[in-house]
């Protein structure tokens, strides 16, 4: 017999949904929670944990072994109640089933087990044997129109920190500002969003209309765990210093460097202000753009190289062929597809990536680790469940599956393998 012990999810119902797919198959689940956020969608067995963080490791490695527990799943494996839940797994022989946003995203999300983005077992497969297992070439396929459910995301993470706020046992907490200050955020944010759309519009505009080749700098949110626990910078300001001074010193003269904000940017850092004053003190004031959001595929479209920590948007930047230079551990930077120029060299005369091995490896990311569908919309919901109970209930991890020697696949029929024509974020 199977049992799942599940942990913090997305927001939204979707774990709860997983959930109810397991259950159909025979398998026993239940789950932990930590605060009413938790338990708002949740329907079925669930224990409380309402002790100290310092407290949580020897908890759950007793209620693993107490339960008798098959499998751990959980969102992220960075947050303190995940880091210390997972050796204990381990420790017991336990299956980790872990789910993140997709590496291709907006169309898919991301499954794999163990770990994900620097802990991910991915980025210990030689890209040798990644090309090697591409046996049929990829079909193009339209992609869907807009980011699918950014407002949906948006949605579920208010009545989630709203159900909180409402009371109730509420720790430990793996966020770095409070629930009742990261509430004011969102709420400013929303009120002041017809504004900064009609910015971001300009902004776009104005830089469409120059004929001067730019740079773009994929910036991610400051306390996003991936940029935090798997890059070199000790945040966004120390980032942004590192790219402007680089390319103070190393790009011509002519050209633009672009700074474009996260989806998702909350305001907790000021990250438009903080831009312009690093500029006027470089003397390139007149030279860099800051746009705070808006579609990716526009500005990746024109632009002349892309710059990232480890953000996922840069998988965009090598579909479409663009040299990047990202500084944090991922499981995209490998030599073929990222410079490992100095940051100063790199805007001087770029490196491209090699266009037909990055082609293989997003080929076996779509037929691996990245499950079509959303966290965030009902049917992309059922989309998911379709494919990941009998992924989860499998053997072998998707990776170990697909590089098996084609004589030990019995024959197994061969996937369709899909690439997008268009990409936006």
């Amino acid at each position: 017999m199977r049992r799942f012990l599940f942990l913090q999810g997305p927001h939204g119902p979707f774990f709860a949904q997983l959930a109810r797919s397991l259950r159909a198959s025979g398998a026993e689940v239940e789950r932990v929670l930590f605060n009413r956020g938790d338990r708002l969608y949740w329907r079925g067995p669930a224990t409380w944990f309402v002790g100290s963080s310092d407290a949580w490791p020897d908890w759950i490695a007793g209620h693993l072994a107490e339960r008798e527990i098959t499998d751990l799943v959980l969102y992220g494996d960075t947050r303190r109640l995940h880091a210390d839940a997972i050796p204990a797994a381990r420790k017991l022989g336990l299956r980790v089933h872990v789910f993140e946003e997709g590496y291709l995203r907006p169309w898919w999300v991301t499954y794999e087990r163990e770990g994900s983005n620097g802990n991910s077992p991915l980025i210990d497969i030689p890209l040798d044997r990644i090309t090697a297992a591409r046996d049929t070439p990829a079909l193009p396929v339209e992609a869907p129109e807009g980011w699918g459910a950014l407002y949906r995301h948006m949605g579920y993470g208010a009545s989630y920190h709203a159900a909180i706020l409402s009371g109730g046992p509420s720790q430990p907490s793996h966020r770095e500002v409070s629930i009742r200050r990261e509430a004011v955020l969102n709420i400013a944010r929303l009120i002041t969003a017809p504004v900064a759309a009609l910015g971001r519009r300009f902004a776009t505009w104005r830089l469409s209309r120059s004929a001067a080749p730019y740079h773009l700098v994929l910036l991610q949110l400051d306390h996003d765990a991936n940029f935090r626990n798997h890059g070199p910078f000790r945040d966004s300001e120390d980032f942004v210093t590192t790219v402007l001074k680089s390319f103070a010193s190393g790009a011509r003269r002519h050209h633009r460097l672009v700074f474009k904000a996260h989806p998702l940017e909350d305001g907790r850092v000021p990250l438009g202000p903080l831009i312009r004053r690093k500029a006027a003190d470089l003397g390139v004031s007149e030279r860099v753009h800051y746009i705070p959001g808006g579609k990716l595929a526009t500005l990746l479209d024109k632009a002349t190289t892309a710059v990232a920590v480890n953000s996922t948007a840069a998988q965009q930047a090598l579909f479409r062929g663009l040299p990047l230079r990202a500084f944090g551990r991922s499981v995209y930077a490998r030599s073929a597809f990222v410079s490992d120029q100095p940051l100063r060299d790199f805007f001087a005369d770029p490196h491209p990536p090699d266009r037909e091995a990055y082609a293989a490896y997003r080929q076996f990311l779509l037929e691996t680790s990245q499950v079509p569908g959303s966290y965030y919309s009902a049917p992309g919901r059922r989309q998911l469940c379709r494919r990941l109970v009998d992924m989860m209930l499998a053997d072998t991890d998707a990776y170990a599956a697909r590089l098996r020697p084609a004589s030990a696949k019995l024959g197994a029929a061969a996937p369709q393998h899909l690439a997008l024509v268009r990409s936006s974020k």
